[in-house]
């Protein structure tokens, strides 16, 4: 089983344009939808679309709208009751894929809130092979927020805990890897570069990627899966770092690629494939979900079904 943590949940509003954005003026959309959105929710789905149980966990309030949009997904949940209402986020693409977001501010948590949320964690986690910790924190709770639950799945569950992925970005991130070893953590090329610090030449990615992602696994970091967009991939490993193109796709929105990515590498695992194949997985799910509109989660029978060579990455 796969569970996840949304702790600042979005109600996605995705608009699709027949025309660029023209700031500033009035324009007219071809379409638009709403999807239940959040990292660990977008993870969640795509586990659930695969046939792997899978429970997200996140705060939500009992009269809250993006409670009825999260339903229609029959998407397994743990809900942990909240004043606030989640925060919503819209996301413009015009017809050759150029995305522009605006996200709001989430429902702030008091510490009861926290105190709950950390503890339905522990509490989902019985049995469960992943914990995806996932995206941005909400207001109310510290940069260390994900350190937190991190120490109490693992003091709770000892050896029988579930190996955790953290997907955020930013301070929560540096706290997760500096004070919490995650199993494996999922960074684009930039964060990853605020992360350690380092400038990459974007002529250079793969290598530079290795190059920052070596500086810490598996010392800090079990492993980590950087996504590059159309360039495809890198994971590095402590036995080494592989790199995979991302196949041709006509792009309708990039919004959760990189939750599916994740999602296809933890599936992957699960079934025990090597890291090779894991990597090929990952980007395959990753293409699949940018080649739907809005934040749908993709099935088995979106996946690219043609060639994904994965080759090694050397220093």
């Amino acid at each position: 089983m796969i569970v996840t943590l949304t702790a600042n949940p979005s109600l996605d509003r995705a608009v699709t344009l027949s025309a660029p954005l023209r700031p500033g003026e009035v324009q007219s959309a071809a379409s638009s939808r709403e999807d239940a959105g959040g990292k660990g929710i977008n993870v969640a789905r795509v586990a659930a679309a695969a046939g792997v149980p899978a429970l997200a966990v996140l705060p939500l309030a009992a009269d809250d709208p993006f409670g009825v949009v999260l339903h229609s997904v029959e998407l397994p949940i743990r809900p942990v009751p909240i004043r606030g209402h989640a925060r919503a986020n819209l996301t413009i693409t015009d017809p050759v894929g150029v995305t522009t977001k605006l996200n709001l501010p989430g429902a702030a948590l008091d510490t009861s809130d926290a105190q709950l949320l950390v503890a339905a964690v522990v509490d989902a986690c019985a049995g469960a092979g992943w914990l995806v910790l996932a995206g941005s924190l909400p207001p109310g709770v510290g940069d260390d927020f994900y350190v937190t639950v991190i120490r109490a799945v693992r003091e709770h569950w000892g050896d029988a805990a579930p190996r955790i992925a953290v997907d955020t970005s930013g301070e929560a991130l540096r706290a997760a890897v500096s004070e919490a070893r995650p199993d494996l953590i999922k960074p684009n090329e930039d964060e990853l570069a605020e992360l350690t610090g380092a400038t990459f030449d974007p002529d250079e990615l793969p290598s530079a990627a290795l190059a920052m992602a070596g500086t810490l696994v598996p010392e800090r970091v079990g492993s980590a899966l950087v996504t590059l967009g159309a360039l495809g991939s890198v994971l590095v490993t402590p036995d080494g770092g592989f790199v995979a193109a991302a196949p041709r796709i006509r792009v309708q929105s990039t919004v959760g690629a990189g939750d599916s990515a994740l999602a296809g590498y933890l599936l992957a695992d699960l079934a025990g494939a090597t890291p090779p194949e894991r990597l090929a997985h990952a980007i395959r799910y990753g293409s699949a979900a940018a080649a739907l509109p809005g934040t749908q989660a993709p099935r088995p029978a979106d996946l690219f079904a043609g060639d994904l060579p994965v080759a090694a990455l050397h220093p």
